[in-house]
């Protein structure tokens, strides 16, 4: 009576019961990993409480409310004053936990515990009224393996009332040499009331629960990043994220661009709400009344622009390319379509924080850029791909994973640059979603110079070629002492920087205006037909002749599948012309092989002919009616094989995706789902 569920677990390698509280500590902290109707809980305050009967509660360690020692100093007679209100409620009003629950204490323990006092934030719900925040005091016994959560329900009065159809205990019990068990306990099962949101049925706290608790205590790794949203308040950023999302929500049904509208329009409200929580907090900080303004370096689609302009900061959006949505935003939006160059030309003295979401070769010049621009200029960059200061960026380390080190690099930057970095993990739909944070500095005002000096070395040390200074900025110089022009300076001078200042890397590669497609899609037809005849007819002719039967009836296993050959194989097998086009475009000969799926398969780096028998049928049962569509009406090829191949199809016309003669072509047709939107 009263056992939910319990699992046994063994500790190979000495991990409990250590790892058991860590565990414990993901669930408080950040319960949403479990719960995914949670967006996640605040901590508002921690630390030991009196076990015995009487006396004040004990100074809390830690109360994390946020802003300072008044915020602390609340949030420890917070704990206090609620730690002596639940005490009496509890059994006999004598602190003890009811049965079955592991009672707190016991003969020659300590005499205090540890008590965290926590929020619930519930997910915001599109249709649905937000769920109310739920308070809890969570009671740790470290001597007995237990942990007790206590729901707390606020009165009339204003006084917390402890809410006990939900009390639970999660129990770590050590069973015999490496054999341990983690059980959740409830009090009063019949009684347990779920909400489905931050009470969940007590099924799902003894399986779905049970089973993380058990895994995380015993294969728990330590993370490479900060937790998600450590530097803000969680609380507050789901109540503005809910209301931004909802504000902007529109955006998705009209998106222009043939990106993910969801995956672009719910990050950069994501981002923007952090941004905006961040600002916040810096101007109570700083005892600022007016809202920050900021330049976005390579701003892409310009939303993060638009939904910042829209909440009142002033500022910014500058990209290489204009995009189509840019036109949709208004007069409001500020977006600039110009080109980049890390210099004297492009400096922001009179911007508050310079933001790089994304900003690729930009990236680890914009630390720089915001120490370069005025002392009081702060920088906010998400990044992703991997550049160095001039091109692409080569690791150093093979001990750590290429983005930690990469994101290793880009701090380091900004502490060169006198920057106090800060790390933080956002919560948005990518894999790429560790932001650095420089807003304050390490030094006074007085040392501009000295730190100025300081980013011009730490650039030099980090090229090949040679440098010079120029006005207090490192520049190359494209020869070395031998006189010859050193390949890796990279192009000539912009003309338009040569007159307005010194460019601080001459080889620096701004994205190219017009994006160009080198995926081998843009290359002619004739030349791409060559080419596939060519290696089919290589690898055709690289087994010897098998007799054919009829393509109708025959013995299909004499169709002619051909060898299979090496990427280098097929290379040497082209002419030097040909090769050289191929070079030209990304991922060259290989890429236009997978892109001609039809008759190529490439595997570990051999090419092989493609053999439409062995594919595997779709895991979906389609429809009578769909299969029929799929194999009439969408028939918009012709087959290759039928055309070229000497054995013809190895499938028979009504198997084959693709048409057997012009006859069989059908015009594509496009249905037209409408979308009701209520």
């Amino acid at each position: 009576m009263g056992l939910v569920g319990t699992a046994v677990v063994r500790d190979g390698g000495a991990a409990l019961p250590h790892g058991f509280w860590a565990a414990v500590r993901v669930w408080l902290e950040k319960p949403q990993v479990a719960n995914r109707r949670l967006c996640g809980a605040a901590v508002e305050a921690e630390g030991p409480v009196p076990l015995g009967e009487g006396g004040e509660a004990s100074p809390p360690l830690a109360a994390v409310s946020g802003g300072g020692s008044g915020a602390e100093s609340a949030g420890a007679a917070e704990l206090g004053r609620l730690w002596r209100e639940v005490r009496g409620q509890l059994p006999a009003g004598r602190g003890r936990l009811p049965p079955p629950l592991t009672p707190w204490g016991g003969p020659g323990r300590r005499s205090e515990l540890r008590a965290v006092l926590r929020t619930q934030l519930p997910r915001g719900r599109p249709v649905h009224p937000p769920a109310p925040q739920t308070r809890e005091l969570v009671v740790q016994d470290v001597d007995n393996g237990t942990v007790t959560f206590l729901p707390l329900e606020e009165n009339s009065e204003g006084k917390y009332q402890i809410r006990k159809c939900n009390i639970y205990q999660i129990q770590l019990t050590h069973i015999k040499d490496e054999e341990w068990s983690v059980s959740i306990v409830a009090p009063f099962p019949e009684d347990w009331f779920s909400d489905g949101i931050v009470y969940p049925k007590l099924a799902w706290l003894g399986n779905e629960l049970l089973s993380k608790l058990a895994k995380w205590s015993v294969k728990q790794k330590p993370s490479e990043f900060k937790s998600t949203l450590s530097l803000i308040s969680v609380a507050q950023y789901s109540r503005v994220y809910r209301d931004l999302k909802e504000k902007y929500k529109e955006i998705v049904k009209v998106w222009p661009e043939v990106t993910d509208p969801e995956k672009f329009v719910y990050e950069d409200v994501a981002i923007a709400t952090y941004l905006l929580i961040l600002w916040e907090e810096e101007r109570k900080e700083k005892g600022l009344t007016k809202k920050q303004s900021f330049v976005d370096l390579g701003c892409g689609n310009g939303l993060l622009v638009h939904i910042l302009n829209n909440e009142g900061h002033s500022g910014r959006g500058i990209d290489v390319r204009r995009r189509k949505i840019w036109d949709m935003y208004g007069p409001e939006t500020h977006l600039e379509e110009s080109t980049i160059v890390p210099g004297d030309s492009h400096l922001f003295p009179d911007t508050d924080w310079l933001i790089g979401n994304h900003s690729d070769e930009l990236t680890p010049w914009i630390p720089v850029i915001a120490a370069r621009s005025s002392y009081s200029c702060c920088y906010f960059v998400l990044p992703c791909c991997f550049f160095d200061f001039n091109g692409k960026y080569s690791r150093r380390q093979s001990k750590k994973t290429q983005y930690r080190e990469y994101l290793d690099f880009v701090a380091q930057v900004g502490s060169v640059c006198g920057f106090h970095v800060e790390e933080d993990c956002l919560r948005i739909p990518s894999t790429k979603r560790v932001c650095l944070i420089g807003k304050n500095r390490t030094y006074p005002p007085t040392e501009c110079a000295l730190i100025d000096k300081q980013i011009t070395q730490y650039i030099n040390n980090r090229q090949t070629c040679p440098v010079v200074m120029c006005g207090g900025r490192v520049g190359f110089n494209h020869k070395d002492h031998s006189g010859d022009v050193c390949e890796e300076a990279g192009s000539q001078l912009p003309e338009n920087e040569t007159e307005t200042g010194t460019v601080w890397m001459p080889g620096f590669q701004p994205r190219e205006k017009v994006e160009q497609i080198r995926n081998c899609a843009s290359l002619p037809r004739d030349f791409v037909d060559d080419v596939v005849l060519n290696v089919a007819n290589l690898l055709l002719n690289a087994t010897p002749q098998k007799p054919c039967s009829s393509l109708h009836g025959g013995n299909m296993n004499s169709w002619n599948q051909g060898e299979s050959l090496s990427l280098k194989e097929v290379a040497e097998h082209l002419n030097k012309e040909t090769l050289k086009r191929l070079k030209s475009e990304y991922g060259g000969l290989q890429t236009l092989l997978k892109n001609n799926h039809q008759v190529f398969e490439v595997l570990n780096g051999r090419v092989h002919i493609r053999d439409w028998r062995k594919e595997k049928p779709s895991r979906k049962t389609k429809p009578e009616v769909k299969r029929r569509l799929s194999a009439e009406a969408f028939k918009t090829r012709l087959c290759w094989f039928f055309i070229h191949h000497p054995d013809g199809c190895s499938l028979p016309s009504e198997s084959c995706p693709y048409a057997h003669g012009t006859e069989e072509l059908r015009q594509f047709q496009i249905i037209k789902k409408k979308k009701h939107i209520q």
